[in-house]
């Protein structure tokens, strides 16, 4: 697919704007309307320096784009990737022509190399390298410095036999040097650990454009071993092409718009970050491996695509979603019981996964709880809540929640203990923290008059019940009840950090008549459901933050010495307000309400 068939969807700028902080934030901005769109920023800038790339952001806009990317339903190819896994052996003439249909279509996954290099009619080798001619973003006040952040990683194993691609952030430290940014548990560094006990250097390229479908084949949790762009050939339907690059023994596709080639040295390591993640906080500085370029290739009139992430809703929203619809099917080879999942883009997707399921015995939810733990980057969720068959859709999160606390039951909740994604910053250690599993299937509540009802529970008022509490402890702040319509009200608590939470949960537990589940915050989210489920997802190591007595505990709270947190806790990835002014100022802002943009913390109220 080329930009131009996109062409309905973007919106281009003209106005100049700077690579540093104006691009992205606007780029944030677009990204939290109704209707998103592609955004072409024709004039990039820096200070006084003109770039002649135009800079494309917001590639994965919204659902009607990604349709147009994928080239169809994602129904429709997760439905070939079922009938692939379910393939049996044929009975009859007609059971085998289907089948050859079927196989003969794998064909088109092996990947063709081609001599056609649109990738490298611009040449740039040795001292010629300059990074610093693309126009790499710095997205956020605190980062770091300038970032990749839509960078197509190609890598291979030290004997040749596997290929990756992956899609890590990639730091700029000079013009012809850069950080690697692949976590310990991405494929990348898994063949990174190869070439480092071999003692020799490993080659890296970076390809960035092109077919927007090669993106997400960079992020897609295709099982080890196995080249993500086979998966770009079983849904285009045609072989993926690639070229050879010029100073190492890689390939990429042949119509990225840039490719940064290099070598890794496996022994230079240099401090990475700060860097606004897609959780919504800042990862903290940590050595990582550095790429020395080798060579930059450009097509003729390139593109430079870029991302920016921070907190939701964003363009991964879009491509998380594609990914959530595919691999359904592969979640279910090893959880056949699964019925469908969805990943909230405000739960950052690893940190609350919702399950359907059709449970047949006793504990047939937490069997599928630690099968789901164990399937690759599913091992990184943190909260998994797993509803029946009788459930409504996953998607329709307002019934669902009320069917959730009205089938909630303290003792069907599973903490466990394993491994969390690298940019987890709440839990206990690095890279281990707990595992929260709630079992809301086959729930045994009765109704009266049409109504759930719990007769030992006794609702006040928010201003009642804020009395009562600031009775037992002075340090709460503000209190707002949610879903009192069902059997396990939400209590929100914003309290003044002087202590810890439990030590308030502690004194509240005799309130039990009038709450059952009581959340902890410290921040603004009292009042905005969508960013206080971003915030307490984010929080909670449930080892740690969840207590389940006579009423259960949530410490969403940021934390610190009085929780016994010993790590550095990051900041909030925030918006830059002379920025934010400035494109108001120039009308660039529109389209987007003032509420809309307090709720999503652009704006304070």
């Amino acid at each position: 697919m080329r930009l131009d068939e996109l062409k309905e969807f973007i919106e281009v700028i003209d106005t100049p704007l700077d690579v540093n902080l104006e691009i992205p934030h606007l780029a944030y901005i677009e990204a939290k309307k109704k209707n998103p769109k592609i955004l072409m920023f024709t004039n990039p800038i820096e200070g006084d320096k003109k770039f002649d790339i135009p800079v494309v952001m917001n590639i994965f806009a919204n659902d009607e784009v990604v349709k147009r990317i994928f080239g169809k339903e994602l129904d429709l190819i997760a439905g070939e990737i079922e009938s692939l896994i379910k393939m049996k052996p044929p009975k009859t003439l007609s059971d085998k022509l289907k089948m050859f249909g079927k196989l003969f279509a794998l064909k088109n996954t092996i990947p063709k190399t081609t001599k056609n290099a649109e990738c490298q009619y611009y040449v740039k080798q040795g001292e010629a390298v300059n990074l610093f001619d693309l126009p790499i973003l710095k997205t956020w006040g605190l980062d770091g410095g300038k970032f990749i952040t839509m960078g197509q990683v190609y890598t291979k194993s030290i004997d040749g036999e596997i290929r990756n691609v992956g899609m890590y952030r990639l730091q700029i430290y000079d013009k012809n040097r850069l950080g690697l940014h692949w976590q310990i548990h991405k494929d990348s560094a898994h063949l990174f650990w190869e070439y480092k006990k071999a003692n020799k250097k490993m080659p890296v390229s970076i390809a960035i454009g092109g077919d927007p479908l090669y993106t997400w084949c960079a992020t897609a949790p295709m099982p080890p071993g196995v080249f993500e762009l086979m998966l770009y050939g079983f849904i285009r339907g045609e072989n993926p092409k690639l070229v050879k690059c010029i100073t190492n023994d890689l390939e990429v596709p042949f119509d990225s718009d840039i490719v940064i080639e290099g070598w890794c040295d496996v022994n230079e390591m240099e401090i990475e970050g700060m860097f606004g993640d897609h959780t919504g906080y800042y990862t903290l500085k940590k050595p990582f491996p550095v790429l020395n370029v080798s060579c930059i290739t450009t097509k003729k009139d390139p593109v430079y695509y870029a991302t920016v992430v921070g907190k939701p809703p964003l363009e991964d929203k879009y491509m998380g979603y594609a990914t959530e619809r595919i691999f359904l099917p592969l979640l279910k080879t090893t959880s056949p019981d699964l019925i469908d999942y969805a990943m909230p883009e405000n739960g950052v997707f690893h940190n609350l996964i919702l399950a359907k399921i059709s449970p047949r015995y006793p504990g047939h939810s937490m069997q599928i709880m630690h099968s789901l733990w164990g399937v690759g980057q599913m091992s990184f969720v943190k909260h998994a809540i797993f509803v029946g068959d009788d459930a409504p859709p996953l998607r329709d999160y307002e019934n669902l929640t009320r069917y959730i606390l009205n089938n909630f039951d303290k003792s069907k909740v599973l903490i466990s203990k394993g491994i969390v994604d690298e940019l987890d910053h709440s839990s206990i250690e690095e890279l281990v923290g707990g595992k929260l599993g709630v079992d809301i299937t086959n729930g045994k509540w009765t109704m009266e008059n049409g109504k759930f009802v719990d007769k030992n529970l006794n609702i006040l008022s928010d201003e009642e019940l804020l009395k009562e509490m600031k009775s037992l402890d002075e340090s709460i702040l503000d209190v707002r009840q949610y879903f009192t319509d069902t059997l396990n009200p939400i209590c929100v608590i914003k309290f003044e950090k002087t202590k810890s939470a439990k030590e308030i949960f502690q004194k509240l537990k005799v309130l039990k008549n009038h709450l059952r589940i009581v959340v902890f915050i410290n921040t603004d989210e009292i009042d905005n459901l969508y960013m206080l489920v971003w915030r307490v997802t984010n929080n909670i190591d449930a080892l740690r933050d969840v207590w389940i007595d006579e009423i259960v505990g949530i410490d969403g709270s940021n934390k610190n010495s009085l929780d016994g947190f010993d790590r550095e806790w990051p900041p909030d990835v925030d918006v830059d307000e002379k920025v934010i002014k400035k494109l108001f100022d120039l009308g660039l802002i529109k389209d987007i309400t003032k509420e809309e943009l307090i709720k999503y913390q652009i704006l304070e109220k």
